[in-house]
């Protein structure tokens, strides 16, 4: 199989009687608490040399023995971000259920890099009590750093980075004012005493410096000394985010399934040590898939898949990083178009806009023309407190924006993509990825290149046919340089 065949569903070859014993154990499933989110894992999965699917709801048994048999990890798209506690304990409690049966080794919450998260929404400390309830375990394993992506955790604090410089996390330009989640605690234990009681250890950047079984050591005394709940681990760099990763398959060989809670730095870290020992099963592994016609594991580099002659953009996301972004693409040909969501959430005017929408950007896509949907063209844009006000007025919080708006550029994009053929789609913003991607009747995503850190590009499998092989990239606000729009367009 080449590395950037698509995993297509298909009936397979007959296993024979006994193969399911046979059949080598799934090293890791995950769940992504947002859409975007979840993208990464995948992408850095794919950087592995995983065969990996990414489904909108949790598969059935039947999917994964049958049509995605092949596939090596899988992950489910949730929305646990945007969540209150309650909220979570209904939504991921039967998920973390189903993924517990699926037998993978490793069960991961992937949680966004930034960590951003509140007692009220989104709460990483919830989330890691169902998982804690659930599994089991010695403790819970808790990885926020991704060097790859500029997110460092140092004795605890967490930085990341804007543009080129890094910023502790309470001092961050955007994510120190996040409207939902304002992160104002970068001491990582600290703010999750908020949101838990469960007890969080940490095994910072001189306790994972050295030999692996001096390290090994260390976290033995610490899981003597302090009988923790969760283990957090420093990420500074590539060798000790190894380390980490080492440390986590041991505790995985110890369980059923182990719960991990962690941004992508879990999927990064278990792939360098994968690559170590070549590949998720080993060596024998490795040469059972070079047999079978399988990718080896290790680093994959980007594949250039060629570009399109118009791409739609539909941004949900008011980041200063998505800002630069649009104005670039303006610049290089882009048709911007402003979404007037406050007009879109009003009974009385959305009919109208919304017709009015459509009608612009269906004749700019039709004459041959790129174009950007946007809500906002960044933090400042008076449309944002515009947007509340007739939020309010509709007896609605500010919170439920995304859900509201989420539906309505899902709606959009639908008609936009079927009646002007369209071939490529990217999504700014986590919730709106979500929200457009169900309105496309997509079930599972599979990555065929690595465009830029974090943000993939992905193929669509969908019960339409003319969303079916779509391709999509989901981006973060934070994600991608200036002139990402149009390396997507390009391909390159």
């Amino acid at each position: 199989m080449e590395e950037n065949e698509a995993i297509r569903p298909g009936p397979g070859p007959d296993p024979g009687p006994g193969a399911e014993s046979k059949r080598r154990r799934r090293p890791i499933c995950y769940y992504g608490d947002d859409f975007t989110g979840s993208t990464d894992v995948l992408e850095a999965l794919f950087r592995s040399g995983l065969k990996s699917v990414l489904f909108l709801e949790p598969p059935t048994e039947e999917q994964l023995a049958g049509p995605f048999a092949d596939a090596e990890a899988f992950g489910v798209a949730g929305v646990g971000r945007s969540m209150s506690p309650d909220e979570m304990e209904r939504e991921l409690r039967p998920i973390f259920e189903t993924l517990k049966r699926s037998g993978a080794a490793i069960v991961h919450y992937k949680i966004c890099s930034t960590f951003d998260s509140s007692p009220g929404t989104g709460s990483i400390g919830k989330a890691a009590e169902i998982g804690r309830d659930i599994f089991g375990g010695r403790y819970v394993p808790l990885l926020a750093g991704v060097p790859y992506l500029g997110r460092y955790t140092l004795f605890g604090h967490h930085f990341a980075a804007a543009g080129e410089a890094v910023y502790r996390l309470d001092r961050h330009p955007t994510m120190s004012r996040h409207p939902v989640t304002p992160m104002a605690e970068s001491d990582l234990r600290l703010h999750l005493s908020g949101q838990t009681k469960l007890r969080t250890a940490l095994m910072d950047i001189l306790a994972l410096d050295g030999a692996v079984e001096d390290v090994r050591a260390r976290l033995e005394a610490r899981l003597k000394a302090e009988s923790p709940d969760i283990v957090l681990f420093d990420a500074f760099d590539e060798e000790r985010l190894r380390t980490a990763g080492r440390l986590i398959l041991e505790e995985a060989e110890r369980s059923d399934a182990l719960f991990v809670v962690g941004s992508s730095g879990v999927e990064y870290a278990l792939g360098a040590c994968w690559r170590e020992d070549g590949g998720p099963g080993g060596p024998a592994a490795l040469a059972a898939d070079a047999k079978n016609g399988g990718v080896q594991a290790g680093n994959r580099e980007r594949q250039a898949v060629g570009s399109v002659d118009r791409l739609l953009v539909v941004s949900g996301s008011c980041s200063p990083v998505t800002e630069k972004q649009i104005a670039q693409a303006l610049d290089a040909g882009f048709v911007g178009i402003r979404v007037p969501a406050h007009e879109l959430i009003r009974p009385d005017s959305a009919e109208a806009a919304r017709l009015r929408l459509l009608e612009e950007a269906k004749s700019r896509l039709l004459a041959g023309r790129s174009v950007v949907l946007y809500s906002a063209s960044g933090p400042g844009d008076p449309s944002i407190a515009e947007l509340r006000r007739a939020l309010e007025g509709q007896g609605m919080r500010a919170e439920d924006s995304s859900r509201v708006l989420g539906a309505e550029l899902g709606s959009l994009t639908r008609t936009l993509a079927a009646e002007t053929e369209l071939k490529r789609v990217l999504i700014a913003g986590g919730d709106t990825s979500g929200y457009v991607t169900r309105e496309l009747g997509i079930y599972a995503l599979e990555c065929v290149s690595a465009l830029a850190p974090g943000a993939p590009l992905c193929r669509a499998f969908s019960n339409d046919s003319a969303f079916d092989g779509l391709e999509l990239v989901l981006k973060g606000g934070q994600v991608g340089g200036d002139r990402f729009f149009e390396k997507v367009r390009r391909g390159e």
